[in-house]
């Protein structure tokens, strides 16, 4: 059972992944990146690593998702650009014969994977308490260092869209 919704959460993570790239309107590609992030917290769970999942869905899905949409708003990108070049036909031939032999090669390579489930951690071992004791002495100037980064990456991206916006 486990396996059969591993395999499912992988495949909505990698079919998301696809039409994240392939999306022509950057909303519905943030929506699909949404989606992608969903499955990958429910990988997550399936390893018994719960505190990344939640991370994964709070930070990724909740933060980071508001500030792309955010972005994207503010770019005001409604439609594709019109005069973007439509790849030619031998392009899409290429692109096609690498997807398909990717696809192949995943297959085989599932086939032959002998993959063992994950162990349960043992009791007493709390996966959150331990992960917030490292993160809150051992490593608290780089994850604070870190907010700053993405405060000034915040302010950056919205006075370069005033800037285009005179």
């Amino acid at each position: 059972m486990v396996e059969y919704l591993f395999f499912a959460l992988a495949g909505l993570a990698i079919i998301s992944g696809v039409l994240v790239v392939f999306q022509l309107h950057p909303l519905r590609s943030a929506l699909w990146l949404i989606v992608n992030f969903f499955a990958v917290a429910g990988i997550y769970v399936l390893a018994h690593a719960e505190f990344i999942a939640a991370i994964q869905i709070i930070v990724y899905a909740g933060a980071i998702m508001v500030l792309f949409l955010f972005v994207i708003m503010l770019l005001n990108l409604r439609q594709p650009e019109e005069e973007a070049q439509r790849p030619m036909f031998g392009q899409k031939l290429i692109g096609v014969m690498l997807t398909t032999l990717a696809a192949f090669v995943l297959v085989y390579g599932f086939s032959q994977a002998k993959v063992p489930l994950a162990k349960a951690a043992p009791p007493g071992l709390g996966n959150t308490e331990s992960i917030a004791r490292l993160l809150f002495t051992d490593y608290l100037l780089p994850f604070e260092v870190t907010s700053v980064l993405l405060l000034v990456a915040i302010v950056g991206a919205v006075i370069l869209a005033k800037a285009r916006l005179k």
